[in-house]
């Protein structure tokens, strides 16, 4: 999924969309504070005991529906008018021509900030290969750009807590830069179909494409147009999420989520993974499900693995990658990228 980045045309004075934008976050954090009194309030309408596992389900329910919304709406807006000032073919041409190590660095903190998935896994590789930019750090580009992104990284926050969204995002980061530079360092361009790898040999670095500068006006436009599309697509994944989620929380027995899922269990990290990798969701959608297995008591190594699988490793992707790929460079793909979440899980399982 991508947001344009042309210019559109401004509507009403500049001064009017400041005025706008700081009363919408007044009224939004507003809201926010009222959530919870207002879950409480949805559930004692309805003919169930508040401390029946019924109860507890509609609690976590009601309150994470609107306050994931929430947070979804803020990070995608404002990231909407952060992508204004980067483009793919900005970002190709950033990448281009840098030595490996830096670039695979430089890669995987741009998809932290770019707005791809891997439904564009397909469209920006070819971009990126014809663009002369490393094989290994297009790697670390599109292994950050779905697994370490600003939705995961709020919502994370906003649910669990700041450490294990810095943990997140900090060993996310860390997989993507040592996942590239290996598969730098494996000369693996034969590896590629051979029409892309054609692109490889004859391809040059593309020019960044420069309109001139966008006023704040039409960045706020942008901010608007990425939300209404990136929540459009996403809000049936999170109402899902959620959903699941309140279900662990209510009706999900700790003792047995935490045999299952604990840090006891050694076989419980590559059995998260395992798992993850054939579901298809994202990180708006995970996120509450991951909430309520920590709050169950599962171990925080095991849930971070079982997130990072399901949105680096999903299947789906697998199989648009496999347009661009031959079955044996996806595989090694697969196995360093595992390798790298089977680490984080037993790591800091034995931390926390």
């Amino acid at each position: 999924m991508s947001i344009s980045v042309e210019k559109t045309t401004s509507s009403g004075p500049q001064w009017f969309w400041h005025a706008v934008v700081i009363a919408a976050l007044a009224a939004w954090w507003g809201a926010y504070r009222m959530l919870q009194p207002f879950a409480e309030f949805l559930v004692s309408l309805l003919p169930v005991e508040r401390s029946s596992h019924t109860g507890e389900a509609l609690a976590f329910f009601f309150y994470d529906v609107p306050k994931v919304l929430m947070l979804l709406a803020l990070i995608v807006f404002a990231m909407g008018v952060v992508r204004s000032f980067f483009s793919p073919e900005k970002t190709r041409a950033l990448l281009a021509g840098r030595a490996e190590g830096v670039g695979n660095g430089l890669a995987a903190g741009l998809g932290v900030l770019t707005p791809f998935c891997s439904c564009s896994a397909v469209p920006l590789f070819i971009g990126f290969v014809s663009a002369g930019v490393p094989l290994g750090v297009t790697f670390s580009f599109l292994i950050a750009a779905p697994m370490v992104n600003e939705v995961a990284l709020v919502l994370l926050f906003g649910l669990v807590g700041w450490p294990v969204a810095l943990t997140y995002l900090g060993f996310g980061l860390a997989i993507a830069i040592v996942a590239g530079y290996v598969v730098g360092r494996l000369h693996l361009e034969g590896w590629l179909q051979d029409w892309v790898r054609e692109l490889h040999i004859g391809g040059n670095a593309a020019d960044a494409l420069d309109d001139g500068p966008m006023s704040m006006t039409e960045r706020y436009r942008l901010g608007l147009a990425a939300l209404k599309d990136i929540v459009g697509r996403v809000w049936l994944w999170i109402l899902l999420g959620i959903a699941m989620g309140a279900l662990i929380h209510g009706y999900v027995p700790e003792r047995l989520m935490t045999g299952i899922m604990g840090a006891d269990a050694w076989w419980s990290v590559p059995a998260a993974v395992l798992v993850g990798i054939p579901m298809y969701t994202n990180a708006a959608g995970v996120v509450p499900i991951v909430e309520a297995l920590l709050g169950k008591g599962a171990a925080l190594g095991t849930v971070l693995a079982f997130m990072m699988s399901v949105i680096a490793l999903s299947l789906p992707e697998m199989i648009i990658l496999r347009q661009v790929l031959t079955l044996r460079l996806i595989a090694v793909f697969i196995g360093v990228v595992a390798t790298g979440i089977l680490l984080v899980g037993f790591l800091f399982n034995i931390l926390f």
